[in-house]
């Protein structure tokens, strides 16, 4: 069954953080893994923010996309277009009542849902609480 990964998990693969051993040894038990193009901008955009702030130099920030672009071709890894009624999905799941998240942790679950994907490998407390109440497994690497 596959898995749809955030930009706050998938990040964890580029950067050294708390969760990224854990999210390292998740993603290499997992044979299918949905990475959405709003993931991958969302990522290419915090990526651009590091360089930005100083956070990452010139070459670094250039060597992680290329990371990106890479680990996009490889398996488990699957980079899906996004279609053109993600914002109609979730403008349909917030009219639905389910809970609170933002806008871009939204787009991310009307994502899953228009893919027909049931897993999500997230970071984000607000995201999963809101995932569950759409009937998702969620997996947090912590």
């Amino acid at each position: 069954m596959s898995l749809y990964i955030d930009t706050s998990a998938l990040l964890k693969l580029f950067f050294s953080e708390a969760e990224s051993v854990r999210t390292s040894e998740i993603v290499s038990q997992e044979s299918d893994i949905t990475v959405s193009s709003l993931t991958k901008l969302e990522a290419l955009i915090q990526i651009q923010r590091r360089e930005a702030i100083g956070m990452l130099t010139t070459a670094k920030a250039t060597e992680r996309r290329r990371r990106l672009a890479r680990l996009l071709t490889l398996w488990p890894f699957k980079l899906q277009p996004c279609p053109s009624a993600l914002i109609a999905e979730a403008e349909r799941e917030v009219l639905s009542g389910t809970i609170h998240c933002l806008t871009l942790d939204r787009l991310h679950l009307a994502a899953m849902q228009l893919f027909h994907l049931r897993r999500l490998l997230t970071n984000d407390d607000a995201q999963a609480k809101a995932a569950r109440a759409l009937g998702f497994e969620v997996i947090l690497p912590r």
